[in-house]
């Protein structure tokens, strides 16, 4: 599968204000599921109060806030809440029942989590299960349901939050090595600040202190494969663990009665260029006759976060990914990630997905939801 990065996709803006003062920070990660009448829609809500707005529409440009998954003071009882809870990625499905949804939150030790809920319509009340499904630094839970009946969890091992403060220790204690990861004198002067003040960046919380480290990390994956190399040069365990956790691994494992089953599958990792040190926010759909998974790689407060897209003939695997990117940023908007697919006003699959405005990127900083309509082809897939 061969693609072009595609600069000037027709995104079509769908929601490009906050609709009410109760959501904070527009509408990243969105997943949108059809019904028989119309379209729900659930997002990302960082730290906010109540937690994942959910939003309903007859046609995909008039909105309204339906409620939350968790309003406030209704949170689950294992997550954490208040400043630097971090409710992220929120999925909701069609059940057998009702409405089953996944979602990543801290828990009470600060750990990233993946956790259930259930609900018979979207809009709520939601009951979230009493412990997570999975816990040890996991988010971006995805769920898919197989014709057959089998469904299946997705996860990204979150890896990346680690190897900038390990970095970042690694040159604070052998300042002498600057120069040797960092040859340009303006990156080095940027991790030279950054291992400086790393004893007081390591007592921040976990988003404070990737925002504090947010220097470094555009030093080290501005050009990535060339700081990666560098790395390599280096021996010992620290430069080892570095190594180590800039590689992110997605998973996937069977779902049954709301506990995983079975072994787990490593399906996907960073390997292409243009990914630099993440994978995540991935989407698995099947059309054509075979399986389509859409991921963002890269970092998501720059330009060059992006959409992959890969293909299989079983969800579990082998996939196949396109060498290059199926989305990219364009002049008008920045960073298009964390895709969900469904089918569009037009009978035909669409990618729905978030970016940011120009010169405005970054955590907790408002994100539009935008649409693509999809056409699949023998050879792969294209915005239509």
């Amino acid at each position: 599968m061969s693609l072009r990065p595609n600069t000037a996709a027709g995104f079509q803006p769908l929601l490009t204000d906050n609709l009410s003062a109760e959501i904070l920070y527009g509408y990243g990660d969105p997943c949108v599921a059809r019904d028989a009448g119309g379209w729900w829609l659930a997002v990302t809500s960082n730290d906010a109060p109540q937690s994942f707005p959910i939003l309903r529409s007859e046609d995909l440009r008039s909105w309204r806030l339906a409620g939350f998954m968790f309003p406030q003071g209704a949170k689950p009882a294992w997550a954490m809440d208040g400043p630097g809870s971090d409710f992220w990625a929120p999925e909701i499905h069609r059940a057998d029942e009702g409405w089953i949804g996944c979602f990543a939150a801290r828990t009470k030790t600060g750990q990233l989590a993946v956790g259930l809920a259930r609900a018979q319509t979207p809009a709520g009340p939601w009951t979230a299960e009493p412990e997570p499904l999975l816990a040890g630094g996991v988010i971006d839970p995805h769920l898919v349901v197989e014709p057959g009946g089998r469904t299946l969890l997705f996860w990204k091992e979150d890896a990346n939050d680690l190897w900038p403060g390990l970095l970042a220790a690694l040159l604070h204690e052998a300042p002498q090595l600057v120069g040797e990861v960092f040859p340009d004198p303006a990156q080095a002067q940027v991790a030279r600040a950054a291992a400086e003040a790393w004893p007081q960046t390591e007592r921040l919380g976990p988003m404070a202190r990737f925002e504090a480290l947010r220097g470094l990390i555009d030093a080290a994956t501005d050009e990535f494969a060339a700081c990666h190399a560098r790395l390599e040069r280096l021996e010992g365990p620290r430069a080892a663990a570095i190594r180590e956790a800039m590689r992110t691994r997605i998973f996937a494992q069977a779902l049954e009665g709301g506990r995983l089953a079975g072994e787990r599958t490593l399906v996907l990792q960073n390997d292409q260029p243009w990914e630099a040190h993440l994978i995540e926010g991935m989407w698995v759909t099947n059309a054509a006759g075979r399986w389509w998974m859409f991921y963002s790689g890269n970092d998501f407060a720059t330009a060059r976060y992006g959409i992959g897209v890969a293909q299989a003939d079983d969800p579990l695997g082998p996939w196949t990914k396109a060498a290059a990117p199926f989305l990219t940023s364009t002049a008008e908007w920045r960073g298009p990630g964390h895709p969900s697919v469904a089918e569009g006003p037009d009978g035909r699959p669409w990618l729905f997905l978030h970016a940011f405005r120009p010169g405005e990127m970054g955590y907790k900083v408002f994100r539009a939801l935008l649409g693509l309509p999809l056409a699949f082809l023998d050879d792969g897939v294209r915005p239509a």
